[in-house]
């Protein structure tokens, strides 16, 4: 099916109800939300065949949510855009992904224009609104295999590249969130805090499925007061966020509203202790995703439940396989690793991407006989929850020794004067790396390394801690290790 159904079931079922909200603002029913896609899909079509791709350049807005489905509508290619990309970097993803055309918000169609390929679209301008004069197009009947999101990653390695989701492998996360993680229904909310080019944006589907109303804040970013002031006046609000947004979130000092219902939490490490404070500030609101944009949001996962009776064990544990989607853990000669072994995390199932856009050799890499090799470390223990340990390439090997800088970054944050930190391998004649810590705090490198004797192996310690003011972080959160490693020389 095209993921327009998702769309056109909810204005069926809750016409009249409030569909779309800025702020606190409501801006459309679901009828007239689904009139506006068709409309704005009807205006794409004569310009643009089947199969386009579309870009969409903005910071979170509620056009976001048309513009998706009428492009989908259109049978055509969202392919969002991080807008904290330099205007350079986003003219390069749509030179890669041959983009037919870009919408973008007033602030970055002014910076882009200068750099695009294509023409740009200016959000909410007069022939924006014109787009939606056209009598509406008809619903889309489209093949599942048919692609419908190019997902740029991040580029924390490199280059991004696209990943190619289908309509199928974006309803097998519609149906697995819904299945696993959260369970929504009209009277709820799903507030867009992170950026809807990636994670928030992936999760509109299923809520709009459910008829919950989208609610993009009037700021456009992520501000934690807002966040908390729109929980208050949304019922039954739910949203992704990546744990650095979470931590922002417990620094406010405030409670959760009571109509907080699920805080989706996933992008980077969640830290246990950093967990349990936020348990202790929130309360039973938290569920765990762990995926890849090459297996949408959908690998294995953590349920609100679990977070409530769970010892530290699990709290570290990323989960179990989710529903439809078969996990492993690969050894170094490709045979499964029995529990407590660490090795390569593969998946497979309907939400794994096609492959990678035009890069037949990044796809061979990555997925092979069906599998994704997601390129992380894991193990599972004899319950079937997956712990997930560090990237391949980030594994220090010591001596022969392979030490998992997540073991040593969670034992160094036990130690109630470091704020963050992070564990890298340095080069070295002798032992080929050693460990080397960023930390973000005021405790003396004496001290942490008397902590870190009653938590791990002596041979996990940093060799060298490095204080810093802050950590190198890209737009979602992520610690960029490339650039640490660069400090190192």
């Amino acid at each position: 099916m095209n993921l327009f159904a998702t769309l056109d079931q909810a204005a069926d079922r809750f016409g009249d109800r409030g569909a779309v909200y800025c702020g606190e603002q409501q801006l459309h029913t679901w009828s007239q939300l689904r009139q506006r896609a068709l409309r704005l899909a009807a205006s794409l079509r004569r310009v643009h065949a089947p199969g386009r791709r579309i870009a969409i350049a903005s910071e979170n807005r509620a056009e976001i949510i048309e513009l998706f489905y009428a492009v989908w509508a259109a049978e055509c290619v969202v392919v969002p855009v991080n807008f904290k990309l330099h205007p350079r970097e986003m003219a390069q993803i749509l030179d890669d992904c041959g983009a037919a055309m870009v919408f973008a918000s007033p602030k970055i169609a002014a910076e882009l224009t200068p750099h695009s390929p294509v023409g740009v679209e200016q959000i909410g301008g007069p022939d924006y609104d014109q787009l939606f004069t056209a009598p509406p197009a008809d619903a889309p009947v489209t093949d599942p295999s048919t692609l419908a999101w190019l997902f740029y990653t991040s580029g924390t390695t490199g280059r991004s590249k696209g990943a190619m989701l289908s309509h199928r492998s974006l309803t097998a996360m519609t149906v697995a969130h819904l299945a696993d993680i959260d369970s929504p229904d009209e009277k709820c909310s799903l507030l867009h805090a992170a950026p809807m080019s990636h994670g928030s944006g992936l999760y509109i589907a299923p809520y709009v499925l459910r008829g919950a109303r989208q609610v993009v804040a009037a700021s456009g970013v992520f501000d934690p007061e807002e966040f908390l002031d729109l929980c208050a006046a949304h019922p039954g609000s739910s949203a992704f966020l990546a744990p650095t947004m979470i931590q922002r979130l417990v620094d406010t000092g405030r409670k959760a509203p009571a109509a907080l219902r699920t805080i989706v939490y996933g992008g980077g490490p969640m830290y246990v202790d950093g967990l349990k404070k936020a348990m202790a500030a929130f309360g039973p609101v938290f569920a765990q995703i762990y995926g890849q944009g090459e297996s949408p949001m959908t690998i294995t996962g953590l349920r609100r439940a679990d977070h409530e009776l769970a010892g530290d064990e699990i709290l570290g544990s990323v989960g179990y396989p989710r529903s439809g989607v078969e996990v492993a853990v690969l050894g170094q000669d490709g045979s499964r690793a029995e529990p407590g072994q660490i090795g390569e995390i593969v998946c497979r199932g309907d939400v794994v991407m096609s492959g990678y856009w035009n890069n037949p050799a990044a796809t061979r890499d990555t997925v092979r006989q069906g599998w994704l090799y997601t390129g992380d470390m894991g193990s599972f223990d004899d319950r079937g929850y997956l712990t997930l340990h560090d990237r391949s390439k980030d594994v220090v090997i010591s001596g022969g020794s392979n030490i998992y800088p997540r073991e040593v970054e969670e034992a160094l944050l036990e130690h109630p004067d470091v704020a963050e930190a992070c564990v890298v391998g340095a080069p070295d004649p002798e032992w080929g790396e050693v460990v080397v810590a960023f930390v973000v705090g005021s405790a003396a490198g004496d001290v942490l390394d008397a902590h870190l004797l009653d938590r791990i192996a002596r041979f996990k310690r940093p060799k060298r801690y490095l204080f810093v003011d802050d950590l190198p972080k890209n737009s979602y959160g992520k610690v960029l290790k490339r650039e640490l490693r660069a400090r190192l020389g």
